[in-house]
């Protein structure tokens, strides 16, 4: 049995293991690519305190193209695509899938992402099957809010809300490190939680370095105060959590930022970006890179333990020596 799951760094940490084909039905229709919130309580659907500018539009291309020189069976594979968000529209231009795909579908992933699915029973060898999906991206500049003297750490945390307040991989908020600075920035003057969350924000970007490298706990990027924009933005969500903070991590093409949640006198829920990375932009947000997902905790099949980032993933059985070679395809088109 062959296996391929990407784990490169420039993919930004994914890893998956095996996968589980029984949950995969037949679906002769499209599925959806928008997301799919069913609670008008979602904070991501409220009524949003920041604005959105000036959108651009993007083609892509995403899928699985693969490439074998020797017989397989029971191909399985998983990739995830982009999907809705206030700041975002994904609209689905065209479809190649292969007439030996007897098995696809769309799936959420807790709300924070989504993940097509497919099973092909033979691939002969010295043949290419291809499962991709061509898709326009919109996405709009964010603008601050106008108004945050009001804004205010939740005082509860519904169901939703749990997955970001503790730890996730790579994610350590209750390192006893993470835990000494929290309690020292608590311990300074702030204005309101706005305030106060931008000093989070500030001591990261201040204290740690911005240094490429392997992939490292948030409290090992606070100890040697250097990191990339992972290690920022995972700081930055373990410090938030530490105050109380829901926060979570949004993804990116090659980059990730964090988000963090308030809510407003009416108890209403917001999520409002920042850049750990590069440009200062704190409450806002000029990236038009797709969103791919937004989240750090994700509970798949394919892994017996919760993931930092949904990944792609490919499994098969082969008849002889030769390996396949499935390619992972998203690349911009247009744009």
């Amino acid at each position: 049995m062959t296996r391929n799951t990407i784990t490169r760094r420039s993919l930004l940490g994914r890893t998956l293991g095996t996968a589980a084909v029984a949950c995969l039905a037949n679906h002769s229709r499209s599925p959806t690519l928008h997301a799919q919130e069913s609670s008008s309580k979602n904070p991501d659907e409220s009524v949003s305190r920041l604005a959105y500018d000036a959108p651009k539009s993007q083609t892509w291309r995403i899928g699985l193209v693969l490439d074998t020189p020797v017989t397989c069976t029971n191909v399985f594979a998983t990739f995830p695509v982009p999907m809705d968000w206030p700041e975002q529209t994904v609209t689905l231009q065209s479809k190649e899938i292969d007439r030996r795909v007897t098995a696809w579908k769309v799936r959420d992933v807790a709300k924070g992402a989504k993940q097509v699915m497919l099973q092909i029973p033979k691939v002969a060898a010295n043949t290419t099957a291809e499962v991709t999906f061509t898709m326009s991206i919109e996405r709009s500049r964010i603008l601050p809010p106008t108004k945050t003297d009001d804004l205010r750490i939740p005082k509860k945390i519904g169901r939703e809300l749990r997955v970001f307040t503790s730890n996730s991989p790579y994610i350590d908020a209750s390192n006893a490190r993470i835990k000494m600075v929290s309690k020292e920035l608590a311990a300074k003057d702030a204005a309101n939680d706005w305030e106060r969350v931008e000093q989070i924000y500030d001591y990261v970007r201040d204290n740690v370095r911005s240094v490429d490298g392997d992939l490292k706990n948030a409290s090992v990027a606070l100890r040697e105060g250097k990191g990339d924009c992972e290690e920022m933005t995972s700081l930055i969500v373990a410090l938030c959590r530490n105050a109380k903070v829901p926060a979570r991590m949004v993804w990116i093409p090659d980059h990730c930022y964090p988000e963090f949640y308030l809510e407003d006198a009416d108890g209403n829920g917001h999520w409002f970006p920042c850049q750990a990375r590069g440009t200062r932009q704190f409450g806002r947000m000029d990236e038009y890179r797709p969103i791919l997902q937004k989240g750090d905790r994700f509970k798949v099949p394919e892994s017996r333990t919760p993931v930092r980032y949904v990944a792609e993933h490919f499994k098969c059985d082969r008849k002889g020596s030769a390996k396949p070679r499935p390619v992972f395809v998203r690349e911009l088109v247009d744009g």
